[in-house]
């Protein structure tokens, strides 16, 4: 393989591998207090 087909391969396995991490970064972190979280009665269409 010559040298762009190993930068290639490094770059996009590095950038999958980076993008898995920030994924399990943000999913195992811990919430700032749970303001996110709404209940189905707190939800109002307005149809």
């Amino acid at each position: 393989m010559n040298l762009g087909g190993w930068l290639v391969m490094i770059l996009s396995v590095g950038g999958a591998t980076g993008f898995f991490i920030w994924c399990l970064w943000r999913v195992m972190r811990k919430s700032e207090g749970g303001s996110q979280l709404h209940s189905t009665v707190e939800i109002d269409p307005k149809d």
